[in-house]
């Protein structure tokens, strides 16, 4: 299996140390998010790739030695400040973290994600065509290849709507990212394709790819994987994976997020997290139903 740590938080930023002591441990539980009773046990002897997403990969860097299997990195830096992302890390600092990630792994296991692109009166076309080229020049020689989609009607969004003041997509702005991405991406010898959209912009020069094809995770682990079904999949082909995450327990506290929608819940469940805990958030109770999950 693949092993997403994580699409539903932030587990390198914040809680690094509890996934090493799970992964030395040898095993993971995670709690079902819409039947919480139903425990998911993974076993780390099953899991093949892990597949790390993070804005900041720093907490984690030195331990990945630890790891056995084969890893992937996905790091998301985009160009919002704190009126959109109050708590991420400085940029030049993400930055340098992707750079050690490359020189650990390769560049071929290191993706970016300039993810997801929001239009308003300050973050406006060209504000993003400069900050895409300062990224890929930055990189250039670190990553070749660059991931992209839009900002999605997300519940969280919906309640920051009047601070994001978000405008709408016209023709014009995907033509001009899709000109000028493919040109910045392209000078610094890298690829740029879009995520779970249903705009790809493959007539601008982007590619038709998947964040984790078939292919790729064949070559990584010498296995074939089933069609991932999950959010926006009528867009996607990537494979499937097993995620040990939690929502609404990243204190990142993106304005975009999906994975966040209530910031009262994010303080409560990071005061229940607990290292020593097989799962995230809480711990396992008496009635809880714990069943070995293969895939």
């Amino acid at each position: 299996m693949i092993l997403s740590v994580s699409q539903r938080t932030d587990i390198v930023a914040f809680y690094s140390e509890w996934f090493m002591k799970q992964y030395h441990k040898g095993f993971w539980d995670v709690r079902n998010p819409y039947y919480p009773k139903q425990v998911s046990r993974i076993y780390n002897a099953d899991v093949d790739i892990i597949f790390f997403c993070t804005k900041n990969p720093l907490p984690i860097i030195d331990r990945l030695d630890e790891i056995t299997q084969p890893i992937v990195f996905h790091v998301t830096l985009t160009p919002y400040k704190q009126d959109v992302e109050p708590s991420v890390i400085n940029k030049i600092d993400i930055i340098e973290g992707i750079k050690a990630l490359s020189n650990k792994l390769g560049s071929d296991n290191v993706f970016v994600r300039y993810d997801p692109i929001l239009l308003n009166d300050y973050y406006t076309i060209d504000y993003h065509i400069r900050a895409f080229d300062r990224v890929c020049e930055l990189l250039k020689g670190y990553v070749k290849h660059i991931i992209v989609s839009f900002i999605d009607d997300y519940k969280n969004v919906k309640e920051h709507k009047h601070s994001l003041r978000i405008k709408s997509f016209t023709e014009d702005d995907y033509k001009q990212i899709g000109q000028h991405f493919v040109a910045s991406a392209s000078r610094c010898g890298m690829l740029v394709q879009t995520c779970c959209e249903e705009r790809r912009l493959l007539e601008y020069g982007f590619i038709k790819e998947d964040c984790m094809s078939k292919e790729f995770a064949y070559r990584l682990s010498g296995k074939k994987y089933c069609k991932w079904k999950g959010r926006n999949s009528e867009y996607c082909n990537c494979v499937g994976f097993v995620d040990i995450g939690s929502y609404n327990s990243c204190e990142h506290f993106c304005k975009y997020c999906y994975a966040n929608y209530d910031e009262q819940k994010v303080l409560s469940n990071y005061r229940k997290h607990n290292e020593d805990s097989s799962l995230l958030i809480g711990a396992l109770v008496a009635d809880d139903v714990i069943k070995e999950r293969k895939g």
